[in-house]
């Protein structure tokens, strides 16, 4: 590993979206520009430039009250890689954690779990990416749309899942064009854009029943690629999902860093997505 201590992070800013984006593009990974332009202006964006500006590494941090915070948009560029430049910015994001007192999240990629692990970081709950490409489910009517008012029914729970609330971030989503929030029988799912496929998550339930009903709907009732990015403990939820054609790209592993601030009261069947917590 090439020696980093030379190598200046700068703080980025919301003109930082493009160049961010290719960062995100070149890891095939599924955020589109809004969801840069959210953490450039609603966290703080650390970035590495080469010698002509050019943004080759990226880290940020998205704090959540009360004393929480994630880190995401860990990137490297190929031609920067293994020379160190993601454990510095880590470093940077947990430094300024730290100062503000703030237990951190993140979710790694299997060899990612294994640099953060000696970081300090812990293991707590395992997720599992699976693609849809098309559907062969038959058509009927999909749940219905609920209210904009009632995205508190989303963040109410998500809050009980998580143990902080992230309703800045959840709001932000599904006031998008494009996305849906919808409500059905106990379940309830935010389903957005992304750059290559649409995302259903978080997903939450009363049962897997319910939950593999409104995945069926929001499928039935959406063209196009889907993500989902399922908790493997989930296990009669997975067997639904793969019985319906949806396929496992990768697995995921959330990670934190410091003590829970609060205990978890629910477990979801499907979270934002790895890139957000």
């Amino acid at each position: 590993m090439a020696d980093t201590d030379h190598i200046a992070i700068d703080q980025l800013g919301p003109d930082d979206a493009a160049a961010g984006l290719m960062l995100s593009t070149e890891a095939h990974w599924n955020q589109n520009e809004a969801d840069w332009r959210f953490f450039l202006t609603k966290g703080i964006v650390f970035g590495v430039r080469d010698k002509d500006r050019r943004l080759v590494a990226s880290a940020a941090l998205l704090p959540y009250p009360p004393g929480n915070a994630w880190i995401s948009m860990v990137l490297v560029t190929a031609n920067w890689r293994r020379r160190g430049l993601a454990t510095k910015l880590v470093d940077t994001c947990l430094n300024v954690a730290v100062k503000q007192g703030l237990t951190c999240w993140l979710d790694a990629t299997p060899a990612g779990a294994g640099v953060y692990g000696p970081l300090g970081f812990t293991p707590t709950i395992e997720l599992r990416r699976l693609r849809l490409e098309t559907s062969t489910l038959p058509e009927t009517d999909a749940p219905a749309l609920l209210p904009v008012g009632k995205v508190a029914q989303l963040t109410a729970r998500d809050l009980s899942a998580m143990g902080f609330d992230r309703s800045t971030l959840l709001t932000e989503f599904a006031g998008r064009p494009g996305s849906r929030l919808l409500s059905s029988d106990g379940a309830v799912a935010l389903v957005r854009a992304g750059r290559t496929a649409g995302h259903i998550g978080p997903l939450f339930a009363d049962g897997a029943k319910p939950a593999l009903a409104m995945v069926n709907a929001i499928v039935r009732s959406t063209t196009g690629p889907l993500l989902i990015d399922a908790v493997s403990t989930q296990e009669e939820f997975l067997q639904g999902l793969s019985g319906s054609g949806w396929n496992i790209e990768r697995p995921f592993q959330r990670m934190r860093f410091g003590r829970a601030t609060a205990k978890p009261a629910e477990l979801p069947f499907a979270v934002a997505g790895p890139e957000f917590g």
